[in-house]
């Protein structure tokens, strides 16, 4: 029973990630929450990520929302940082990981909880395009690569807040980000022999439908709408892992 629920909640996360770019605070909490460890999870979370991450990209991209001139070096940085995450990720191993994970999971809730809602207006940017993806690109990667979930909405709110992007055009301008710094971790994991294979083909596929059917719809209200759940499951799995450690 455990892979038809973990693959319709890859649908909803598809579905949730392509508007709000949340899906991994999603599917992360679930995956741990059925007592999958934490380096699989991670594996798992990130491979399925790829396609619904690729399938709203190519959506945004053919839509004219994305210009992939101004990410040349901002997805080098991305891939950098990304594979010195998903090093040190693998260094640490499942029990220390484990320690940590509840904490991560915590602190996202706070941000989920605190996080301002997105705007469609355009405003001055605070960094240059270089300052950008030397300090935020290559920082968020390896967030990316080590933990992951809530990577899509702290691109966009980077793209926002540093760079003064509008709520749709930093939506569209992370999933690139997002997709070669979760591609570049995904190696590295299935490198080790982490990734459970099954689960991972079959959330990967319910992800890319949710994604593509999300980002054809804009919903001015969704991320509002998930934010109570998101914050919930965080709080669930993170007290669960936390009184079974």
């Amino acid at each position: 029973m455990e892979l038809p629920i973990l693959i319709a909640i890859a649908f909803v996360a598809g579905f949730i990630s392509s508007i709000a770019g949340a899906g991994g605070l999603i599917t992360v909490p679930a995956l741990l929450w059925f007592g999958i460890p934490p380096l699989p999870t991670l594996a798992v979370n990130k491979f399925q990520s790829i396609f619904g991450t690729l399938s709203s990209t190519l959506n945004y991209y053919r839509k004219g929302f994305i210009d992939f001139r101004r990410l040349r070096r901002g997805l080098v940085c991305a891939l950098v940082g990304s594979v010195a995450g998903a090093q040190c990720v693998q260094w640490l191993g499942n029990q220390q990981m484990e320690l940590i994970i509840p904490w991560l999971l915590l602190l996202l809730a706070g941000y989920t909880l605190f996080t301002p809602r997105l705007s469609d207006e355009d405003a001055k940017p605070r960094l240059t395009p270089l300052q950008f993806d030397l300090i935020a690109c290559t920082g968020l990667g390896f967030y990316g690569g080590f933990f992951g979930p809530g990577m899509g909405s702290l691109f966009a709110l980077a793209l926002i807040g540093l760079m003064g992007l509008n709520a749709r055009s930093a939506t569209a301008h992370a999933k690139p980000l997002v997709l070669i710094s979760n591609a570049s971790a995904a190696l590295i994991f299935i490198g080790n022999g982490q990734l459970i294979w099954e689960l991972a083909i079959g959330m990967a596929v319910a992800q890319a439908i949710g994604a593509r059917i999300g980002s054809n719809m804009v919903i001015s209200q969704g991320a509002k709408l998930v934010k109570p759940v998101l914050i919930l499951a965080l709080l669930a799995v993170a007290v669960k892992m936390l009184l079974t450690s």
